[in-house]
């Protein structure tokens, strides 16, 4: 059967450019090729256009609308011409625990460890014994793995047992504290790996925060945001929204949201999933630009910022990110999208925004090629609106309120970083201080130990059973795991007896004499006071009476008497 040229194709072959021939026809079998991968049917028809509008389509497809701006035509019916079927809603990833997080979580606190790897905790030890250093000299005792993470365990039982407003003193406190507490370090120790821990170097911040408000944290949030989607992948739906960690300190970028309970703090973009509101991605907002030029179209920006990497996932937002614009990018990346819309966009119809003469419980749709818009009247003179790009129909719910499908689906999975900020704020870590990097690190604490909570229940979904407060027996576990190794190897006992116990349950060859007392005849006393052979200004305090005057006395003006095993 011959083939069929056209007369500049002829033309062309003629003067010697039959390259272009062949490099058609290979085109066109590229064509056909990826017609038969992608499963659809090529249909000469949907290829004619015209520049002209037909009537009689436009008739059959009901009232045309008009956008503000009269760019985007809006039917009242669906469009019965469309395109192939969409595939934007086919995951490209099996919803869970990632196959590296299976492999490596072997128990709580190796799950733990995932969302504070190797590397991170590197750079905390490394910069916090640099500060410590710096502060305390030559008497400084260099920081590692095991007494970090004490201090990280100490800050998440002070979570589990809910003391976020309790004075830190008190959690040490002989009648009214955790003997957990004393049994782990004293309390000076832990004020001073508070005020020395640092997650940059001080030396060249000044430079770096000229470019970057977020410099004193910097590397250390991008390496923990970089870990939360290698363990866990969101289920079909993820919900975008923004966090408030409330703060009233300084900070160059501290906001201010009445909306909030915090009110001022530092403002944080989420996805996270809607289902177990497991948090998948997050960026702080650090403010205007040094330009001071605010930012555009930024909850566009910022949704597609949070949505990389995902690809046939349902995302659903707020009227501040909710746009036309973002609902045609997001296809693009087959990904659709449900939320509610502010009434002063300009993609919307006029016909949608009137409230007079409709209804109470009724319902108006629009149409444009993939983009569904309702307008829902659950009152009289009172209408919200919400658009999206998963609904292609005017369905509507048999309930009494008759509410659209499009609103159910929003409202089942609009709270994922609501809950969220529920979850991490009934049991958080945070500690009162003046550092706002320091209200950063507590948030991600409290965002670690949720994460792996939600990972550690799905690979063994028998722990604990039915048991109620699941969460909170994961946490006191956790943070138990996090101070054991350090108390083992504790070198003196703790003067109340309930932290002795603790001490002794993991040591049990440690024994007050060997350690606390000196065989010498000197005694012990339950009060600390200054030790009368020191001068006033080393304000050194001691338990330890002398044998003779009982005049309280330090371990430098203390002498030991060594007796053989016959003699004592």
């Amino acid at each position: 059967m011959s083939k069929r040229y056209s007369v500049h194709e002829v033309l062309d072959h003629i003067f010697g450019n039959d390259g272009d021939l062949e490099e058609r026809e290979g085109s066109e079998a590229e064509e056909d090729v990826s017609e038969e991968e992608d499963d659809v049917q090529y249909d000469p028809e949907q290829d004619q256009t015209s520049d002209e509008e037909d009537p009689d389509v436009t008739d059959a497809q009901g009232e045309v609308f008009k956008s503000k701006k009269s760019d985007i035509s809006w039917l009242s019916s669906p469009p019965q011409t469309q395109a192939r079927a969409p595939m934007e809603n086919i995951l490209r990833m099996t919803p869970g625990p990632t196959r590296y997080a299976v492999s490596h979580a072997q128990d709580i606190k190796s799950t733990f460890e995932l969302f504070f790897p190797r590397p991170i905790q590197s750079i905390l030890l490394e910069m916090t014994n640099m500060e410590g250093r710096r502060v305390f000299g030559d008497s400084w005792t260099e920081m590692d793995k095991t007494q970090l993470d004490a201090h990280m365990g100490l800050l998440l039982l002070a979570g589990v047992y809910r003391s976020c407003n309790e004075a830190t003193a008190s959690l040490w406190d002989s009648e009214s504290g955790r003997p957990i507490f004393r049994a782990t370090m004293s309390l000076q120790a832990f004020h001073v790996l508070s005020r020395v821990l640092r997650f940059d170097n001080r030396e060249t911040r000044v430079a770096r925060r000229e470019n970057d408000k977020l410099a004193p944290i910097r590397e250390v949030w991008d390496k923990w945001v970089e870990n939360l989607p290698f363990v866990y992948n969101p289920g079909p739906e993820v919900t975008v929204d923004e966090r408030l960690v409330p703060f009233r300190g300084r900070c160059p970028f501290r906001q201010y949201m009445p909306s909030k309970p915090g009110k001022y703090g530092i403002k944080i973009w989420a996805a996270c999933d809607a289902k177990t509101a497991y948090a998948w991605n997050m960026q702080i907002y650090t403010g205007k630009s040094a330009t001071g030029v605010p930012e555009k179209n930024q909850g566009k920006r910022v949704v597609l910022d949070m949505t990389k990497g995902l690809r046939g996932h349902n995302i659903t937002c707020d009227n501040f990110f909710t746009s036309y614009d973002l609902a045609q990018e997001l296809l693009k990346r087959k990904l659709t999208m449900v939320g509610t819309v502010r009434k002063n966009k300009p993609e919307l119809p006029l016909a949608l925004l009137g409230t007079k003469d409709r209804a109470p419980l009724s319902s108006k749709f629009a149409f444009s090629e993939r983009t569904t818009v309702v307008s829902y009247c659950p009152k009289k003179n009172k209408n919200v609106i919400l658009m999206s790009t998963l609904h292609r129909d005017a369905g509507v719910s048999s309930r009494e309120d008759k509410k659209p499908d499009m609103i159910l689906d929003y409202n089942k999975n609009k709270g994922g970083v609501d809950n969220l900020d529920k979850v991490t704020g009934t049991y958080t870590c945070k500690r009162g201080t003046k550092r706002w990097p320091m209200v950063v690190f507590y948030n991600m604490l409290d965002v670690s130990a949720y994460n792996a909570y939600v990972v550690w229940t799905e690979i063994d979904p028998g722990w604990n059973g039915e048991k109620p407060f699941k969460r909170r027996l994961f946490l006191e576990e956790l943070g138990k795991s996090l101070v054991s190794p350090y108390i083992e190897r504790r070198k003196r006992l703790p003067r109340t007896e309930a932290s002795v116990r603790l001490v002794k349950g993991l040591q049990p060859t440690l024994t007050s004499s060997s350690c606390d007392t000196n065989q010498g005849g000197d005694s012990r006393s339950s009060k600390r006071k200054r030790c009368q052979s020191c001068p006033a200004n080393k304000d050194r305090k001691s338990n330890t009476t002398c044998h003779t005057c009982k005049k309280f006395i330090c371990a430098e003006h203390t002498v030991t008497i060594k007796y053989c095993d016959s003699c004592i």
